[in-house]
């Protein structure tokens, strides 16, 4: 199977992780005392009640569109959005928001391309593949951290399994978006049922959850950086590839380090500089249309199919016989 991208698809993809890339911010500027893990399970369970809402304010019948033929992709979805959650905010604690951040969106171009290729048997294109390794670079210069670094062997194993999770939920989300599923109602589901999972962690905090920092912290986490985000994330994927959405997820890392400049007062080193500049490059190959493929330009934009499919000839009229034979 292979799809060309659209530039609104690679917009709509951007604009969900320029989204995403507050979250860290906004942690930092909230200080809440509910803790990473809590805050994370209050954030797609306010995501998925929000879009639900909407869902049946809008119309009711959609989520009758999640037939049994959605519901594997939909749990695959689900279980990846949780442990992510998790698995992301355990690296973080253990090993450092510059080296989880790095290993973590590190992996989810590879693990996209890896799972989309076995799942849906995608082409990866060569400018894929030169856009995401120039893409990865920049991010690893990106997050260099600053001063002395603690690397944790099991925050970094952390990091891999989210980064493994999010390439699962591109392409689970994917999977779903070539059915008549309503993509809406299929996120509020993901978001609640990936929520619930970390339902004991956020239960146990609800108190601190409850002050005026968590509660305002929850107000941006949940209905914009999540409900919003992931639907516009879904969106773009109907007109990109999964690999490309997972490439295009490394615009996370750059705009979180543009607002920690900008708003935190951090300073740009030039490892920093230069791997924004090649992180930028990589995101740009990555998200230029394909050209159409000398065969689809001879049959006028059609699928190839198959590539194993057997050619079989027709013949219009009755067979010639040369002269001279017998």
């Amino acid at each position: 199977m292979e799809q060309r991208n659209d530039l609104l698809g690679v917009g709509l993809v951007l604009g969900a992780g320029v989204l995403w890339a507050t979250v860290g911010p906004a942690q930092v500027f909230a200080d809440s005392p509910a803790g990473p893990v809590a805050l994370g399970g209050a954030r797609i369970l306010a995501g998925g009640l929000v879009l639900a809402l909407v869902v049946l304010a809008t119309r009711r019948d959609a989520f009758r569109t999640l037939t049994r033929s959605t519901w594997p992709s939909l749990l695959a979805a689900s279980c990846a959005t949780g442990v992510f959650q998790a698995a992301f905010m355990s690296s973080v604690a253990r090993t450092g928001a510059a080296v989880a951040t790095a290993v973590t969106f590190g992996v989810v171009p590879v693990s996209t391309g890896i799972v989309e290729r076995l799942a849906l048997g995608t082409r990866l294109s060569r400018g894929w593949a030169v856009g995401t390794c120039a893409a990865i670079a920049g991010c690893a210069l990106v997050m260099t951290p600053d001063g002395p670094v603690h690397v944790d062997t099991y925050g970094v194993l952390l990091g891999v399994a989210s980064g493994g999770c999010y390439g699962v939920y591109t392409v689970a989300a994917k999977r779903l978006t070539g059915g008549r599923a309503d993509m809406t109602a299929a996120v509020a589901v993901t978001l609640l049922i990936g929520g619930s999972f970390l339902a004991p962690w956020t239960l146990s905090r609800l108190p601190a959850l409850g002050t005026a920092r968590s509660l305002l912290v929850v107000g941006w986490l949940g209905p914009v950086t999540a409900a919003l985000a992931y639907s516009l994330f879904v969106a773009g994927l109907r007109r990109v590839t999964a690999a490309t959405a997972g490439t295009l997820s490394l615009a996370e890392p750059l705009v979180a380090t543009a607002l920690a400049v900008l708003f935190l007062g951090e300073r740009m080193s030039v490892p920093v500089a230069a791997g924004s500049v090649l992180l930028l490059g990589g995101l740009v190959l990555v998200s230029v249309p394909g050209r159409p493929s000398r065969r689809s330009a001879r049959t006028g934009g059609l699928p190839d199919g198959p590539a194993d499919a057997p050619r079989v000839r027709v013949r219009t009229g009755p067979r010639r016989v040369r002269r001279g034979s017998a």
